[in-house]
């Protein structure tokens, strides 16, 4: 039986990232020749192509794109293992500002695993809109920020730990208004960059719209959807309880999908913002 060998995929992660065989050789201390052949075995080991080459660099097949995200995860994993072993507990206080768009409850989660694994680390945990994030973290007032922005958008450093869709939603019986009467939207102040998409794209659009609710909050508008108040533009997995999203017919113009990534590092930054910040990327990419 074939098998995975982790040294062949820390090297396929590299050469991902790195964007050739060539510019990957100096970063996992190997000649081309040998990241190479890695590649050549771990393709033989797959079964199947997983690297598409070109005078312009490398980029993965559609198997190679499947196999990156069972990479991530068995490195992540090894990494944690070797650490737990070792006895290497994080300590230390952190300030970590995340996006309301992002789901609370795998959140409480991920910080509870967390705590658990490193006892003597504390984080100051936010939640705030993407725009205040990103503010914040500009600002050096927070040591890890993670955004959401519309798939594409983001800076080349930052670096999308996960990709959903964006939907229309609205309560369970809303029922489009008649001919001529304006959508009613529900939103976020007009600071947030998820409004200010979707009004763009609705006047892009021709679509008459008013702004017939405006909530603090992620939770404050699944409260207005629910109560049928409107429709609003929301990431899939905000998805609540009393809303649903909307069918097709409704006429609403269709949607990108959005990236949740990290503000990318500081230079200088201090080794436990690092190693924070790798290992919620790690369960991010679990989860």
């Amino acid at each position: 039986m074939q098998r995975l060998d982790l040294d062949q995929l820390r090297t396929f992660l590299v050469v991902l990232d790195a964007g050739s065989l060539t510019a990957a050789a100096p970063r996992v201390f190997l000649s081309q020749s040998a990241v190479s052949e890695q590649m050549r075995k771990l393709e033989e080991s797959a079964g199947q192509s997983l690297l598409s080459r070109s005078k312009a660099g490398v980029l993965p097949t559609a198997a190679g794109d499947r196999l990156r995200l069972h990479a991530q995860q068995l490195v992540a994993l090894a990494d944690e293992a070797l650490r737990d072993l070792r006895g290497e507990s994080l300590q230390g206080e952190l300030r970590l500002a995340v996006t309301d768009y992002f789901r609370p409850g795998e959140l409480t989660r991920l910080l509870a695993r967390l705590a658990q694994s490193h006892p003597r680390m504390r984080l100051n945990v936010s939640i705030k809109k993407s725009s205040e994030v990103e503010a914040l973290h500009a600002s050096g007032e927070i040591d890890i920020g993670l955004s959401m922005q519309v798939a594409g958008s983001a800076t080349r450093q930052a670096k999308a730990l996960r990709r959903e869709g964006l939907a229309w939603m609205a309560a369970p019986e809303w029922e489009r208004l008649p001919r001529g009467e304006p959508l009613p939207l529900l939103a976020l102040p007009d600071d947030c960059s998820l409004r200010q998409f979707t009004e763009q794209l609705l006047r892009k659009r021709r679509v008459d719209y008013r702004v017939a609710h405006v909530a603090s909050g992620v939770a404050g508008l699944q409260s207005a959807l629910a109560a049928g108040l409107g429709v609003a533009c929301l990431n899939e997995s905000s998805l609540a309880e009393g809303v649903a999203l909307l069918p097709s017919p409704h006429g609403l113009p269709a949607l990108p999908k959005v990236d949740f990534h990290f503000m990318p590092p500081r230079r200088g930054e201090a080794e436990l913002v690092t190693r924070v910040r790798e290992l919620l990327a790690q369960q991010l990419l679990l989860h």
